[in-house]
């Protein structure tokens, strides 16, 4: 496969949701190479968080980027909450400087995008 690729592959990268464990482990194979996920959305420029390139583990899109922060906001009707143990669920916020400041000429869903506090509500769970 990695021939098939022209022979030069050293690393891929993938942006969405994590994929299944068992097809990115099979893709690594295939492709001899590592395969680095990460999240991101229009609203954050793209990268927010990527798997590092020296970790093998698979089933998550790494830590944040250096220009990003995360919270978790609590959803209490889904009962995810951030004090859940041993793993912390709720909503994906965001802040920083790669976070657009708003919709273009939408100062109603710019006002839903954000919180008191200017975190960007991406709207996903984690």
């Amino acid at each position: 496969m990695r021939q098939f690729l022209g022979g030069n592959v050293r690393v891929m990268m993938t942006g969405s949701a994590p994929i299944e464990k068992n097809v990115i482990d099979y893709l690594k194979i295939c492709f001899s190479c590592p395969i680095l996920e990460g999240y991101g959305l229009t609203e954050s420029a793209a990268a927010t968080s990527i798997v590092d390139p020296d970790d093998i583990n698979t089933g998550h899109v790494g830590g944040p980027v250096e220009s990003v922060k995360f919270r978790l906001k609590d959803i209490p009707e889904m009962s995810y909450l951030s004090t859940d143990k041993p793993y912390p669920r709720g909503e994906c916020c965001m802040m920083g400087p790669c976070i657009f400041k708003g919709y273009f000429k939408r100062p109603d869903k710019t006002a839903e995008a954000f919180d008191q506090e200017g975190w960007f509500l991406t709207g996903d769970v984690v």
